[in-house]
C-alpha cells in the first residue's frame, strides 16, 4: 500500500512540474514587430478573447471590408531582361488581408529584379498583451523566412498558428501579384 501511495504521489508531482514549466523564454521586445501594428490595433477585431468556431464566421465579414482589397504598387518594371516566360518585376506588392479569429493579417513584399528583398506585415492582431507577445516573436521570423525562401513555402511558427497561416496566405497573394 505504501508503494502505491508513493508511486501515485510521485507521478502526480511529476505531472504538476511538467505542466507548470514555461517553455517560452523570449518575453521581451514588444516593439520588434514590423510597421503597421498600430493600424492592426485600430482595425483589428475587438473580439480577441472569443473561442469556438461559431464566432470566427461572424467576425470575418465585419473587418475585412476596409482592408481586403490588394493594392499592388510597382515602382518600376524591369522588362529589359527579354527571356521568355520569366518576368523580372520590381516594386512593392501588398497581399490580401486574411481574416483570423483574432484580427486581420496582411503582408507587403518588396521585389527587386524578380527577387523578394523585404517582407513586412502591414496588419497583424495587436489587441491585447497576448497578441503582442505572440506576434512580436513570430512576425520577424516569418519575415526572414519569406525572404530566404523566396516563396510562400515557409514553416509556420509554433505557438502562432493563426498568424502563420494567415501570413502565408497573404504572402502568396502578394507573390501572385508580383508574378513571381
Amino acid at each position: 500500500m505504501r508503494r502505491i501511495t508513493t508511486w501515485l504521489l510521485s507521478t502526480l508531482s511529476a505531472l504538476v512540474l511538467l505542466f507548470s514549466y514555461h517553455t517560452s523564454t523570449n518575453s521581451g521586445s514588444a516593439t520588434a514587430v514590423a510597421t503597421g501594428s498600430a493600424d492592426a490595433a485600430a482595425n483589428g477585431s475587438t473580439d480577441s478573447g472569443s473561442s469556438g468556431s461559431a464566432d470566427s464566421g461572424t467576425d470575418s465579414g465585419t473587418d475585412s471590408g476596409s482592408a481586403a482589397t490588394p493594392t499592388p504598387t510597382p515602382s518600376a518594371d524591369a522588362g529589359s531582361g527579354g527571356s521568355s516566360g520569366s518576368s523580372s518585376s520590381s516594386g512593392t506588392f501588398t497581399g490580401d488581408a486574411v481574416q483570423t479569429r483574432y484580427g486581420p493579417v496582411q503582408v507587403e513584399i518588396t521585389v527587386k529584379n524578380g527577387k523578394i528583398t523585404k517582407s513586412v506585415v502591414t496588419q497583424v492582431p495587436w489587441n491585447d498583451h497576448k497578441d503582442q507577445e505572440i506576434n512580436s516573436y513570430a512576425v520577424p521570423i516569418l519575415n526572414d523566412e519569406a525572404v530566404q525562401a523566396q516563396s510562400a513555402g515557409i514553416d509556420m511558427v509554433s505557438g502562432a498558428t493563426f498568424t502563420s497561416d494567415a501570413y502565408i496566405q497573404s504572402l502568396q497573394s502578394a507573390i501572385d501579384q508580383a508574378n513571381l
